[in-house]
């Protein structure tokens, strides 16, 4: 283990990032990307009409041979890591030296993406990128993608999947090398990059790939690209994410559908049952009922508190936008809200509705459920206090569909199937590393950035810290409404720009 790090006063440190100038080395990225637009535009749209998702293992591999090239393509040498068993997606792992460097940068981002109902698409296809004059939302219309000639405006939007989430960080990080081989920049350090290829399907092999290739990916410090900026638009670096776990249960009726003229209000209805035993577990306000959830939270630090403190208060705005007069959480903000673990129903299944209603009484109801976690909640103890709450409402709990036997002895059976998961992390806000992190994105920033304890997504850098025992930032580039794991996913242009510029300070930071 390595000795804990010295740490930077709080005053110091907000007096640092108030300081810091513009940086000047700025304007020849941004010159060079200027120069470069449609080249740049043209390897993200090539990249993105690969499909993504993690069960497609030929195409899986058709994104890990594109990412590769483009990778040697800036003279970084590359290799896939790969699983003892074949079928598990790759992780692209690229390593580019500088004489001299006494530090390693881990770059990390996700390659594969959220699988997706084509038909959900508005007037697109997921793997069939196209260009927008703004948002959907905001009235943006398709357009054709501009010929060399054509000026680019940054408030275009290119929808596919995957535009935000997370391939557009990659072709920034491949920019932000040219841009510096163009420039002739030198590194200031060694980089690494690990792109994996299932963080959307819960990165179930990543701890054996961790441990597998354990000393190729030694680093002084991770530095995640995944996630959105703030709400507001203003920049973003993140010190932690939310760990998660998540739950399917199914409670049982009769075993079949039965007409509800003949058999309502006498057959048990377990859309009705779970209706009741979703409601158990949260109040009005949004807080979660079942005991000791909130128990093993760890308290934030005072820097972590006071960068809370200073964070924009925007909910108004936001709620505003997307459309809801009443937020959760008792009054607590939204970012003072994403440092508390969560209860989430993501998914719920029974009977038929829209144009497929019947008039049955359903034979099963289904919810998914997910709960997101923050530093010191483990994610199986969660589950096992979920499951001793549904004990208490009655229920006895299996892990595969019950027999008749089970059935009729039984009123209430739950089918409970949960995921591994994986734990929250959260590095101090105030070590020297991360400073200098901090200040780079603040050098390309014209205002003060937002430092975020805890990201409200959830990523594995708990396993890169438990495998690596290396600080984990994050400091994410995409629009906040990009509409990730959903329909009609985007990335806007300016949020590319920027995020070359971000990344091209960070390699050259000193």
């Amino acid at each position: 283990m390595k000795s804990s790090p010295a740490v930077l006063p709080t005053r110091l440190l907000t007096i640092l990032v108030l300081s810091l100038p513009l940086n000047v080395a700025a304007q020849s990225i941004r010159a060079y990307r200027q120069a470069n637009e449609h080249k740049i535009l043209q390897e993200l749209v090539s990249l993105l009409t690969i499909p993504n998702v993690a069960a497609d293992r030929a195409n899986i591999q058709r994104n890990a041979d594109k990412i590769m090239e483009m990778l040697r393509q800036r003279g970084v040498e590359t290799r896939l890591l790969e699983h003892v068993r074949p079928e598990v997606p790759p992780v692209v792992f690229g390593e580019l030296k500088s004489p001299g460097a006494k530090e390693t940068i881990m770059f990390y981002c996700h390659y594969d993406g959220q699988p997706t109902d084509s038909s959900k698409w508005t007037d697109t296809k997921p793997w069939e990128p196209v260009l927008r004059t703004n948002a959907i939302e905001a009235g943006g219309t398709i357009i054709p993608f501009p010929g060399s000639s054509e000026k680019i405006s940054g408030e275009w939007r290119v929808y596919a999947r995957s535009s935000s989430d997370d391939k557009s960080p990659i072709v920034v990080l491949c920019t932000a090398l040219d841009a510096h081989r163009a420039n002739k920049v030198p590194l200031t350090a060694n980089l690494k990059f690990f792109f994996e290829g299932e963080e959307e399907a819960g990165s179930p092999h990543l701890a054996d790939i961790l441990r597998r290739y354990k000393d190729l990916l030694k680093a002084d410090i991770w530095i995640t690209a995944d996630g959105p900026v703030h709400q507001n638009g203003q920049k973003l670096v993140f010190f932690g994410c939310r760990g998660i776990v998540s739950a399917e249960i199914t409670v049982y009726g009769s075993n079949r559908a039965l007409h509800s003229g003949h058999y309502g209000n006498w057959a048990p209805n377990p859309a009705m049952w779970l209706s009741k035993l979703i409601a158990s577990m949260k109040d009005e306000t949004g807080k979660v009922l079942i005991p000791g959830f909130y128990d093993d939270v760890e308290p934030l630090r005072q820097t972590e508190n006071e960068a809370l403190a200073e964070s924009p208060d925007y909910d108004r705005t936001l709620m505003k936008e997307l459309g809801f007069a009443q937020s959760e959480g008792g009054g607590k903000s939204l970012n003072e809200l994403i440092n508390l673990p969560s209860l989430n129903v993501s998914g719920l299944s029974s009977g038929y509705v829209g144009s497929q209603s019947r008039t049955l009484v359903p034979a099963t109801a289904t919810a998914r459920i997910d709960m997101r976690l923050v530093k010191g909640n483990d994610p199986q103890r969660q589950v096992e206090r979920l499951k001793e709450h549904i004990r208490k409402q009655g229920y006895i709990i299996v892990s595969t569909d019950p027999d008749r036997e089970t059935r009729v002895k039984y009123p209430l059976i739950a089918k409970m199937t949960t995921s591994d998961g994986y734990k929250a992390y959260r590095t101090p806000m105030n070590l020297p590393i991360a400073q200098k992190i901090v200040g780079a994105v603040q050098s390309v920033s014209s205002e003060k950035i937002v430092r975020m304890p805890t990201l409200g997504g959830s990523g594995p850098l708990s396993l890169f810290a438990e495998f690596n025992d290396a600080p984990q930032i994050g400091v994410p580039i995409v629009n906040y409404d990009n509409n990730q794991h959903s329909e009609n996913e985007n990335v806007r242009i300016q949020n590319l720009w920027d995020g070359i510029e971000i990344y091209a300070a960070i390699m050259a930071m000193k």
